[in-house]
């Protein structure tokens, strides 16, 4: 059965006025009420394990048939001479067909320039771009800057409206922009977002194109997050708080708008409760050919917990293809249904062309953090390769309806697997492996695990798999560079009323007595230290009278408490249970929310390092024409676990790889601050240079003169870690002359 929506499904009528969006005709539910067996919301049945074990174990979403694979429409390597977007091209293929830089060289690649803006110190995530000689990139201290590519030397600064508080969207081109060469009628412009706008800005000059909107800049409902892409006249781009947008990249008036959660008659909609959100926060890429623009969209919010968003929550976690003139819908392809471990399709999707039955022909990626590699036909969005699904476990939080199957493909083979094994339990020390191992037995775990009120509940997720970053494209051969992580997520469900308290309020008797008798083993948040349990939601699990008797006598590391009272002792309780406490800090989310999450939190050992068996971070190269992996490579070096002896184990890694004609791979990311240059046939480290600060972007890879550079963000302060940072820097590296 099909899962994806062809094009022949979809209306083909789209209004493109700025106040409307997107819609189906009301005959697709009904056309298409087979394929939407795992997106209506499902029946109170589904929450018993027993009728959810009637179900086959796998179903298979069946391949494109050979008939309907789209054939390939060829590129001239000559485009990609240039890098006039963030993500190299509109594919977001980030790879350079230059070869002045190459395995026998990159040796001898230094420093040719260092730029540091000055301005402040702030994590960067924009990969720059470099047109005409000139590199255009943010600063932190909100500004776009031009700069001279081959001296590092500034030639001018926009800076933008800075607001009192700064959210995520307020960074300058936060993770990316665009350059439009113009039409012949207008002139170029730099595109990119801040805040709740959508710049336009001339490259020569870094004045606002004042044609553009009022003062060169036009509002974006869902704030700005991600670069666009410009198909003729039509900027796309979309919103950190959802939807999708097509601008006129001319004057910026909006064309079109489309809602990325399914709603009214959309297919899939509604929901089942709750709006909630799906945003495509991740990127998104255009075939140039054909007028499609693909949107990877995240999960749905809230996180952790979808009790009042039921149903499989459409377009959460999809590759999404729109129509780029006019907004109107082509296809979806879901991956995880009912996301309730923040899953999101996370990271550009990849224009590739490969082989298939003898025949060359045109695909595009889809990346998760569960670790899903999908490979979609770019005209229908069905799977290249068999797409496997698997019966997944029942909720165990009332209210909470989970979906049948969740992915379980064989083909791509997956970036990682989500599901946490203790096999996988970290052997570094018996110290680390004996804490570890006391944590995970409190906790639960396996393939797409549900939550349990107060339980932690482990996962590869947060940083596993692919992360925003996404991967590279190696254009002649089909074969794809990701980084990737292996960082185990542990995170706890608990009610509303198990949130701590709010400051402003004085403590309790019985968090007064917590805090003296308990916190030094129980964690001052009550989330366990060690081998103590956490105590959140524990009233989902003892009584009073149980509570007082392990205070009587204890058990096992736990003393018996003589010291309290027994007055005391039910102010104790009270305070464990939640009853008569001071009002809590604000919710995430909903103040209504019958259930909260405590946090994105990590399972690391007694020293902080992640609890699992490395690698932590890896390079992956695939072959996409077979979905095959070539090679895997640890990423990251921790140098005090070498000094130890340990072998190389991988870091955490936030930015990307860019692949080069010249055989090699280039990629920063990781917390050791290093730039390296792999051997893109074979995974060989061939060389690596120290920067000022991490660099949690891709490289920029581009010509002046004839001379070739590699460039990268180098800012750090990430969530990768280092030594050292924020910062302010970008390094460009060339050929010693």
């Amino acid at each position: 059965m099909p899962y994806s929506i062809t094009p022949s499904a979809a209306s083909s009528s789209h209004s493109s006025g700025p106040n409307l969006r997107a819609r189906y005709c009301g005959l697709l539910l009904t056309v298409l009420a087979a394929t939407a067996a795992t997106v209506a919301a499902p029946s109170a049945s589904l929450d018993d394990p027993k009728a959810r074990a009637t179900l086959p174990e796998f179903k298979v979403i069946p391949a494109a048939t050979p008939e309907e694979l789209t054939p390939a429409v060829e590129v001239g390597l000559e485009q990609f001479n240039r890098w006039p977007r963030s993500q190299g091209d509109n594919g977001s293929r980030r790879y350079s067909a230059l070869t002045q830089i190459n395995k026998s060289n990159v040796k001898s690649l230094e420093v040719a320039w260092t730029y540091h803006s000055g301005d402040g110190a702030a994590n960067i995530q924009c990969t720059p771009i470099v047109v005409d000689g000139v590199m255009f990139g943010p600063t932190p201290g909100m500004a776009l800057v031009a700069v001279d590519a081959a001296a590092g030397v500034e030639k001018w600064r926009f800076e933008v409206e800075r607001p009192a508080r700064l959210r995520n969207e307020d960074a300058v081109a936060r993770r990316g922009l665009v350059y439009w060469p113009g039409d012949g009628r207008n002139g170029a412009r730099l595109l990119f977002g801040s805040g709740d706008w959508i710049y336009a800005v001339d490259p020569k000059t870094g004045k606002a194109v004042s044609q553009f909107g009022k003062t060169g800049r036009v509002a974006i409902p869902t704030g700005a997050t991600v670069s666009g892409v410009v198909y003729q006249h039509v900027y796309v781009v979309a919103g950190i708080r959802g939807d999708v947008y097509g601008y006129d990249v001319r004057d910026g008036k909006m064309l079109w708008r489309f809602s990325s959660v399914a709603q009214g008659g959309d297919f899939g909609a509604p929901w089942g409760g709750e709006q909630g959100s799906a945003n495509g926060w991740a990127g998104m890429s255009l075939d140039d050919a054909r007028g499609i623009a693909y949107i990877s969209i995240g999960a749905p919010h809230p996180d952790m917990v979808g009790v009042g968003r039921l149903g499989d929550n459409l377009y959460a976690d999809c590759v999404l293809a729109l129509d780029a003139l006019t907004g109107a819908y082509r296809w979806h392809f879901q991956n995880v249904r009912h996301d309730i471990w923040d899953l999101d399709v996370c990271a550009p999707p990849n224009l590739v062309t490969i082989v298939r039955d003898g025949r060359r022909i045109d695909a595009v990626t889809g990346m998760s953090k569960a670790g899903t590699l999908l490979l979609l036909d770019r005209g229908t969005g069905k799977p290249i390769f068999p797409f496997r699904l698997r019966r997944a476990p029942v909720s165990n939080l009332p209210g909470e309806k989970t979906a049948d199957y969740q992915p379980d493909p064989e083909l791509p083979e997956q970036i990682s697997r989500m599901e946490f094994n203790p096999a996988d339990i970290t052997t570094r020390t018996p110290e680390a492996h004996e804490f570890v191992k006391k944590v995970v037995e409190r906790s639960s775990y396996g393939f797409y695990q549900t939550f349990t009120e107060g339980k932690p509940n482990l996962f590869i997720g947060s940083r596993g798999g692919a992360e925003w970053s996404g991967g590279a494209i190696d254009v002649p051969t089909g074969r794809l560079y990701v980084t990737s992580n292996r960082w185990v997520s542990k995170i706890t469900v608990i009610a509303n009323d198990e949130r701590d308290r709010d400051p402003k309020y004085p403590p309790s008797a019985g968090e007064q007595h917590f805090a003296t008798h308990c916190a030094s083993c129980h964690g001052p948040n009550r989330m366990g230290i060690g081998i103590a349990p956490p105590l959140l939601s524990l009233k989902t699990r003892l009584t009073d009278a149980e509570v007082l008797a392990l205070l009587k006598i204890g058990r096992g590391a736990m003393p018996a408490n003589l010291v309290l009272n027994d007055d005391q002792k039910k102010e104790l309780l009270d305070f464990l249970f939640r009853r008569n406490q001071p009002p809590s800090l604000a919710p995430r989310g909903d103040e209504t929310a019958k259930y909260v999450f405590d946090g994105f939190n990590f399972l690391v050992d007694h020293e902080g390092y992640p609890g699992i068996n490395p690698p932590w971070g890896l390079l992956n190269c695939y072959d996409l024409n077979t979905g095959k992996v070539l090679w895997r490579v640890p990423l990251g070096e921790l140098e005090e676990l070498t000094k130890q002896g340990v072998p190389k184990t991988g870091s955490q890694t936030l930015g990307g790889a860019s692949v080069t004609a010249g055989g090699l791979v280039f990629v920063a990311a990781t917390q050791d601050e290093k730039l390296r240059a792999f051997d893109a046939d074979t995974g060989e480290e061939l060389w690596s240079a120290k920067l000022p600060f991490a660099g949690t972007s891709a490289p920029a890879i581009y010509e002046v003169n004839g001379r070739e550079y590699v460039v990268i963000t180098s800012t750090g302060g990430g969530r990768v870690g280092g030594k050292s940072g924020p910062g302010d820097a970008y390094v460009a590296f060339a050929l010693k002359r």
